[in-house]
């Protein structure tokens, strides 16, 4: 049986302008089993590292401030608190930030990542 998992607000350091920022608040490190969870800090113009692209597993962001631009199939998504989103496991899909502020979201990924595996495994076409 795995135990039982609390985690404690993240803290987030002081970032320098254009500063992307992510940990991983549950994962293979941390006693996570089947699922990990980060913390993702997007500044304004910055977003997915590779652009469009895909992963072997499901994928879930949850945004917690800020207005994140997702683009799938071909369409624009905008974003806000609250809004929770779903990628199905090889569903090309991107993030950016348009605002000038930083946008907050949880990435979800589930079932986990093998530790070795780049987070954005497959860049299928340009950042922007």
């Amino acid at each position: 049986m795995t135990a039982f998992q609390y985690v404690r607000p993240a803290e987030i350091p002081e970032l320098a302008e254009g500063q992307r920022f992510s940990t991983v608040l549950i994962g293979a490190d941390s006693g996570g089993a089947q699922s990990e969870v980060r913390l993702i800090v997007t500044p304004p113009g910055g977003g997915s590292p590779r652009g469009l692209h895909t992963h072997r597993w499901e994928q879930l962001f949850y945004v917690l401030d800020g207005v994140m631009a997702i683009e799938v199939d071909g369409q624009r998504h905008d974003v806000g608190p609250g809004n929770l989103i779903v990628f199905p496991a090889e569903m090309p899909h991107r993030n950016w930030n348009e605002t000038d502020a930083n946008t907050v979201h949880l990435a979800i990924n589930a079932p986990m990542p093998p530790s070795k595996a780049p987070k954005n495994e497959s860049a299928i076409g340009p950042k922007s």
